[in-house]
């Protein structure tokens, strides 16, 4: 019987019966199809109270999508302008100014709310 996760023992349960079920070939509209998602929502429930991912700094948010893009970090000095900026930027020395936070939403497609956070 499936029931809310309230411990880090029945977590590793969880994971190891998730773990099994994805390992059998499930077909759609079955029991078992339904216990792995209401398992796998189970585990989300627990992992989201007890293992928060914090959001990024702007400056990780900035570098991640540079590398996901394959671009180095001077291309960051092409679309603010100035070298000196996309060094100071990147070790943390200047903040983003909010036309630079544009500038990189439009540019980068980075979401305005990773680049206005907490650095």
């Amino acid at each position: 019987m499936l029931r809310v996760i309230k411990t880090e023992e029945e977590y590793e349960l969880a994971l190891g019966k998730a773990y099994l079920l994805l390992q059998e070939e499930i077909e759609l509209d079955t029991k078992k199809a339904d216990e792995l998602d209401l398992l796998t929502l189970l585990i989300e429930h627990y992992e989201e109270a007890h293992y928060p991912i914090m959001p990024p700094t702007p400056i990780e948010a900035i570098k991640f999508r540079l590398e996901q893009l394959g671009k180095s970090p001077s291309e960051l000095s092409k679309i603010l302008g100035a070298r000196s900026r996309q060094s100071e930027i990147l070790s943390g020395k200047r903040k983003l100014s909010l036309s630079m936070i544009r500038k990189l939403h439009e540019v980068l497609n980075i979401p305005a709310e990773s680049l206005i956070g907490a650095y």
